[in-house]
């Protein structure tokens, strides 16, 4: 996830000050006097944050979903010492709460109760007595059933950890948290602590990790502490203004009626945006001092108020919400969703856009702190039963990259899972990654509504949009529009023949088998 910090790190100094003055002017000191403590273990039993009730409710309506699995899987290759490995994780556990945390309710309440430290024991899974060529089948077997796996949140635990041992010196480590105690910046902090421990303990030395002056638990009653009363007020008030008033629903053009209550079904489509362009990306925002996200914030706006014919666009996007230093180093669900809501109308210029946009997110970000479910909750907008409420589709650039796992006299590979049922929340998702080959995405899109071919082509006009935008950003909307209906237009005509041709060869082959029986 990325929060505010990282997303203005990328501009100059110029404009970095200007910007965090004017947000800073915003915010004001809103964490002055409210430093997280920790709180007496004496109950054991604490409230659950913003976030964590909400998939509390979730977990209620649908006991054991496994649509907030949070799965990593690894392949480890050379000398692994499975009790060193074992030791690194129970350490972890014994100094994160949240990973011996379970859930309940009492007296209509809802609570979560941290454990004692229990004996942390790692699940081997010996696949040495099976063939060669079967080892490989049945690791990806396991591997797509483990993410599946669903958890029991009053019972725990909701940290699992396997280990699939194909050889002496070579294994698959699966790694399995329920998003309720876990959130994308939470794997690497696991990843790194890991890291830390196992090469420690392999040389018999102790922990070299501090102890943490805060748990999860702590932040959560901070957070209900905090928010309340003027910080609270103010939190609202800026959103009520902000979308309170007529919020459009996002009508993108659908391969297939959309249902009368909300399905779940989905699919995942890459895309991957070629260096150049990602470095011309770069040098525009760098140039006119905004961040990468803004740019494409502006141009996914832009792709669709295009197949919507809006002028008034409302995508989500995912923050971080780690705004005190002592949060940073915890396991747990922080991130936060925000509602941007960008106005395209006018036809304005892209680079008069961007400007809008920058205003925009600068003044959502300042106002971050509101979870979303209370968002929700204070606007009360018209529920409906097949649509995401606020928003439907959500945009999110992954800038925080998740290190990558090192263990001595370890080569370690990621685990390709193929995941054949997909979960999606809503209509659409695009969550791009900055890579050294240039900007990695996936389309996450819900299958009742569209078809693979429609999201190929809306990923290639994206495309198309970002090229025009990063040489000529003076361009107007309109004309980018243009470009846009011209360049699916052409597209069409080209399958359109390529069906066409199809359909004669068939006719042709048909001609000569009647001929042949002549």
């Amino acid at each position: 996830m990325s929060d505010l910090s990282q997303r203005i790190a990328a501009l100059s100094p110029e404009k970095r000050k200007l910007l965090l003055e004017r947000l800073n002017q915003k915010k004001g000191d809103i964490f002055s006097g409210s430093q997280i403590v920790s709180q007496s273990r004496e109950s054991n039993s604490f409230p659950l944050s913003f976030a964590q009730q909400r998939l509390w409710f979730f977990d209620q309506l649908q006991p054991g979903h496994s649509a907030y699995n949070i799965f990593q899987s690894m392949r480890l290759v050379g000398s692994l010492s499975v009790g060193v490995l074992e030791q690194s994780f129970q350490e972890v556990v014994k100094r994160h709460e949240v990973l011996r945390t379970t859930f309940t309710t009492v007296d209509g309440q809802s609570i979560q109760v941290i454990a004692p430290t229990p004996t942390f024991r790692l699940l081997v899974v010996n696949l040495q007595q099976l063939p060669e060529d079967k080892r490989e089948v049945e690791v990806l077997r396991l591997a797509h059933k483990e993410a599946q796996h669903s958890f029991n949140l009053a019972k725990g635990p909701l940290f699992r950890v396997t280990l699939l041992r194909q050889s002496e010196t070579d294994h698959v480590l699966l790694l399995t948290m329920h998003h309720i105690i876990s959130d994308g910046w939470s794997i690497g902090v696991l990843i790194c602590e890991i890291a830390a421990l196992y090469e420690a303990f392999s040389l018999r030395k102790p922990s070299p990790l501090s102890q943490l002056s805060i748990q999860y638990a702590d932040f959560a009653v901070w957070q209900r502490q905090w928010l309340q009363g003027e910080q609270l007020e103010t939190q609202l008030a800026y959103w009520k203004q902000e979308l309170g008033s007529r919020l459009p629903v996002m009508e993108l053009p659908t391969d297939r009626p959309r249902l009368t209550i909300q399905t779940f079904s989905g699919a995942r489509e890459t895309l991957m945006l070629p260096k150049t362009l990602s470095e011309k990306l770069k040098a525009l925002n760098q140039r006119q001092g905004i961040t990468l996200f803004m740019i494409l914030l502006a141009a996914f706006g832009t792709l669709l108020s295009w197949y919507t014919g809006q002028e008034d666009i409302v995508v989500g996007t995912d923050i971080a919400n780690r705004n005190q230093a002592e949060t940073k180093r915890l396991i747990g669900f922080f991130a936060n969703q925000l509602v941007l809501r960008t106005d395209l109308s006018g036809d304005p210029t892209f680079l008069e856009l961007l400007e809008r946009v920058r205003e925009m997110t600068l003044e959502a970000y300042a106002h971050q702190d509101l979870p979303f479910d209370k968002l929700v909750d204070a606007l009360n907008p018209k529920r409906e039963l097949n649509r995401s409420p606020l928003f439907q589709v959500k945009l999110v650039l992954e800038n925080t990259q998740t290190p990558s796992l090192e263990l001595p006299n370890l080569t370690i590979s990621s685990l390709k899972v193929e995941n054949k049922t997909v979960q999606v929340q809503f209509d659409l998702l695009l969550e791009l990654n900055e890579t050294e080959k240039g900007l990695f995405g996936v389309w996450e899109y819900n299958t009742d509504l569209f078809d693979t071919a429609s999201i190929v082509q809306m990923s290639r006009n994206f495309e198309i949009l970002l090229g025009k935008i990063s040489t000529h950003p003076e361009t107007k909307l309109n004309e980018l529009k243009t470009i846009l209906s011209e360049a699916d237009k052409q597209h069409n005509l080209a399958q359109e023949q390529v069906y066409q041709n199809i359909i004669q060869q068939k006719l042709m082959n048909v001609k000569r088998r009647n001929n042949s029986r002549l």
